[in-house]
């Protein structure tokens, strides 16, 4: 299976402090039979500039790529980011720089609470503009807290790859929302999120057993369809 969101990459964002705690969390990757991992750390505009944050993301790949080296049995790993929200994505020049899979797809954090229309509309118009395909971050954190049920139904209808983290499986709370999502097609692919070795270690393995154990084998095969379909140059790798 694909992670397509985690915070593996060190010293950049809240994820991992350290090379050897992202080469720990990638041992955990393998240990689940996950077999590559996009590395998204947190891109704020309002923080941040593109430049600066390109060029520290960059400095840290090549510095867990030498540590993996030393290693066997790890996942491959993608580079990316988990772009927070912001009207103008659309015309924004640097939009497309923050994208990953040669420019293809880019992972979106929404704002909190309900979303306005005009943000369902940046979403389209960053397709549209940019032939850009939004993914949007961790859908579960803009349902259960904030009851916007309806959301998934919209989204259905927009061209964006709806993801979802492991932990809205792996919740009793959340478990069976997640899986009625799953099951009607309302997310397309998951992450774990991972950010360290403790709390919020790599755990996309579980949520792939439960989703077998409660779903079968045939919704663990249409998981890695989607992957498939989204991401062939990674496949026939």
């Amino acid at each position: 299976m694909i992670d397509f969101h985690s915070h593996i990459l060190h010293g950049i964002d809240d994820g991992s402090s350290s090379v050897e705690e992202s080469i720990g969390m990638l041992r955990l990757e393998a240990e689940q039979g996950i077999r590559d991992v996009f590395l998204t750390p947190h891109f704020y505009p309002r923080y941040n500039t593109p430049e600066a944050f390109l060029e520290k993301r960059d400095k840290a790949e090549k510095e867990l790529r030498a540590a993996m080296a030393k290693e066997e049995g790890l996942p491959r790993i993608h580079i990316g980011a988990e772009v927070y929200f912001f009207r103008g994505m659309s015309d924004s020049e640097f939009t497309k720089k923050l994208a990953f899979e040669g420019g293809k797809y880019i992972l979106v954090e929404m704002p909190g609470g309900p979303w306005t229309d005009a943000m369902l509309e940046e979403l389209v118009l960053i397709r549209q503009k940019l032939g850009i395909i939004p993914i949007v971050a961790h859908i579960d954190r803009y349902i259960a807290p904030f009851h916007t049920h309806g959301l998934p139904k919209k989204l259905e209808a927009m061209p964006v790859i709806v993801q979802a983290n492991a932990e809205f499986f792996l919740q009793k709370k959340t478990e069976r929302l997640a899986l009625g999502m799953l099951k009607k097609g309302q997310i397309q692919i998951i992450g774990s999120d991972a950010h360290n070795l403790g709390e919020r270690q790599p755990n996309l393995g579980m949520a792939a057993s439960l989703i077998r154990k409660k779903l079968g084998r045939n919704a663990l095969l249409q998981l890695k369809e989607n992957s498939r379909r989204l991401l062939p140059s990674i496949y026939n790798m």
